[in-house]
């Protein structure tokens, strides 16, 4: 067995997100186009023989059992009965409530590298499915590919995504998630469209619903889509903090990123249709 794994998990962008419905159980039905950047944390996974499971990492306002890292390592372990634990550790590059998957991928990539550490040989769906009772965004980087998703994201089919250069914003606050799917001025009712007609791109359709609500509630993020906005079309990823552009060419990408006010913190990440994690357990 190979005692110990060094992994990415890397972050999402969503191209667009259109709010088809709400769902009795309170969800909403969604419209999304996932793509992987290249920009991860790293988690490091060691196989322990104790059945414990243990993140070295204490995070800020998070209970050690309450992390989706242990949770997942856990939910593995229950089931599959194996009778072998893990010591985590996590190299944190994404921020936290930034629209980036950054939690959802934790848990992704500590299920598929526990599976490999741990021997078990399940499946991908069935990592999938275990991963979507931790949250929605779960299956789609246990898929590890661009997928365009409905439901309320769990729906997935593999696309393939023109792979630009990102300028990605994060002003330097955290959303609350929960607090921009309850507010009533949040549009619920677009109209449901293919992913044929996703797929051809640009406006209205590559739009996200969440945006206009974001902007209202927060002031910070609504600059930095203003002022993106001045060298590319803007936009804002899952329910943000996150704001990005594409641009054609690294270089340029990384002229406007210097550009950036230095109150935020800004990156330049290449647009991925695999992810990383595969091509690191050459899976891909």
């Amino acid at each position: 067995m190979n005692a110990q794994l060094t992994l990415p998990a890397p972050a999402k962008l969503n191209r667009m997100l259109h709010i088809v419905g709400r769902r009795e159980d309170g969800y909403h039905s969604l419209q999304t186009l996932f793509q992987f950047i290249d920009l991860n944390d790293h988690l490091t996974l060691a196989a322990r023989d104790d059945g414990d499971i243990e993140l070295t990492q204490a995070v800020s306002g998070v209970h050690h059992d309450d992390n989706l890292i242990v949770r997942a390592a856990r939910l593995l372990q229950r089931h599959s009965g194996t009778l072998l634990g893990a010591t985590l550790s996590i190299n944190k590059q994404l921020p936290m409530g930034g629209g980036l998957g950054g939690g959802s991928s934790n848990a992704a990539t500590t299920l598929v590298g526990l599976n490999h550490l741990w021997q078990l040989n399940l499946s991908l769906e069935e990592l999938a499915r275990l991963g979507l009772q931790l949250g929605a965004d779960v299956p789609v980087f246990v898929h590890g590919h661009s997928a365009w998703a409905e439901g309320i994201g769990e729906q997935l089919s593999l696309v393939t995504l023109d792979t630009p250069w990102f300028v990605i914003i994060h002003p330097g606050i955290s959303v609350s998630t929960p607090g921009i799917f309850q507010d009533p001025q949040l549009t619920r009712d677009s109209r449901p469209i293919t992913m044929a007609r996703a797929l051809q791109g640009g406006a209205p359709e590559w739009r996200n619903d969440c945006e206009a609500v974001v902007k209202e509630r927060y002031p910070p993020i609504a600059e930095a889509l203003d002022w993106l906005a001045q060298h590319a079309p803007s936009r804002l990823t899952g329910t943000g903090a996150c704001v990005f552009a594409a641009f054609e060419s690294q270089q340029t990408a990384q002229a406007i990123a210097q550009l950036a006010s230095p109150r935020w913190s800004t990156w330049v990440a290449r647009g991925l249709n695999t992810s990383p994690l595969y091509d690191a357990l050459g899976y891909l």
